[in-house]
């Protein structure tokens, strides 16, 4: 396994990282296991967070008597000093460590990033809880390309995490500013929120850049862990024919779609939108109507059920037109 320093922090870390999100679908003993297995294999970086509902919980238990061998990450969507420095100590308790190697920002948007540095803000609990030895380094996760323009020049970001990936590249220039500013670059949603199926291509792609410290694709299974490792670690450089497929991926999927991040819910009249918009896509894309019809099917709210109110959009972070989405879905999927 390649390891890399992840800018200012110093920290060794694995090219390859581990991406708690998938964990809540397994239980604390699968979570034990893959931290074993991904020991075993060198990597050395977890990312989870608090809005990621138990994974914290999950991976405290399955790191214990292992702690030592990984360099700890997550992060907080609180914008206040007192939301904070409560959780901080909540991700303490759940990851069951004294020390957390890396705590970020998650998702501020450009008002809730004055809100994080003003006086009274998040950035306050964090100095103090990196004072006071409870967190190692400070870094910010992001989804819009100017919050990630300025946040290259705040001297306090140690870390920016941003997607990247064969479809979503806005971002490619400010990756290639963050190593020379030495900002460690974390790639997240590196298969387009499950978007992208052929995981080796996508990750072959992203290791084909040099400017990105460590890429964190979500594993709930060893299998996955195994398949992400060998394509990490191919060195062989990307084929004419991965170039023809990366292409035809761009083309295929374009920009307007769902990356299943999920900041849209809670839908005020309990539409599942990811899983919508995830339906619609399989059927226009890749011609799945027997799949797509019984997936829609059991679904206790449907795309017609949408009353307008466009609170997900506010939600969004990628500004995805989602009333328009969701009305395109139910004429496909509810004819």
């Amino acid at each position: 396994m390649e390891y890399r320093v992840l800018g200012k922090t110093g920290l060794k870390i694995s090219r390859m990282g581990f991406g708690g999100i998938p964990i809540q679908k397994i239980d604390g003993e699968g979570t034990k296991q893959l931290m074993h297995r991904l020991m075993d294999a060198g990597i050395n970086y977890i990312d989870t967070a608090r809005g990621y509902t138990v994974s914290e919980e999950y991976l405290g238990y399955a790191l214990e008597g292992i702690r030592e061998h990984f360099v700890l990450a997550t992060k907080s969507m609180a914008r206040d000093k007192a939301g904070m420095a409560k959780d901080i100590d909540i991700s303490l308790r759940n990851l069951r460590t004294d020390y957390i190697d890396l705590y970020q920002i998650h998702n501020p948007n450009a008002a809730g990033l004055e809100q994080v540095v003003a006086p009274g803000g998040a950035l306050e609990a964090l100095i103090e809880a990196r004072d006071a030895g409870k967190i190692g380094h400070i870094g910010i996760t992001l989804h819009s390309v100017e919050l990630f323009e300025r946040c290259l020049e705040l001297d306090w970001v140690e870390t920016i995490m941003f997607p990247y990936n064969i479809v979503e590249t806005q971002g490619e220039e400010l990756i290639r500013c963050c190593a020379d500013k030495n900002i460690g670059f974390i790639c997240m949603k590196p298969l387009a929120g499950g978007a992208i199926e052929d995981a080796t291509l996508a990750m072959r792609y992203i290791a084909a850049n040099d400017h990105v410290t460590v890429v964190i694709p979500g594993m709930a299974e060893e299998k996955e862990i195994d398949q992400n490792i060998a394509a990490v670690e191919d060195p062989t450089p990307l084929s004419a024919e991965e170039l023809a497929k990366i292409d035809s991926i761009r083309n295929t999927l374009g920009t307007q779609f769902c990356r299943r991040c999920n900041y849209c819910a809670p839908c005020a009249v309990g539409i599942n939108i990811p899983m919508v918009l995830l339906v619609e896509g399989y059927l226009s894309r890749y011609g799945l109507s027997d799949w797509a019809a019984q997936r829609y099917a059991g679904m206790d709210k449907r795309a017609s059920d949408c009353i307008e109110c466009g609170l997900c959009e506010t939600r969004c972070p990628y500004q995805l037109p989602i009333r328009q989405l969701l009305k395109n879905a139910a004429e496909k999927l509810e004819k």
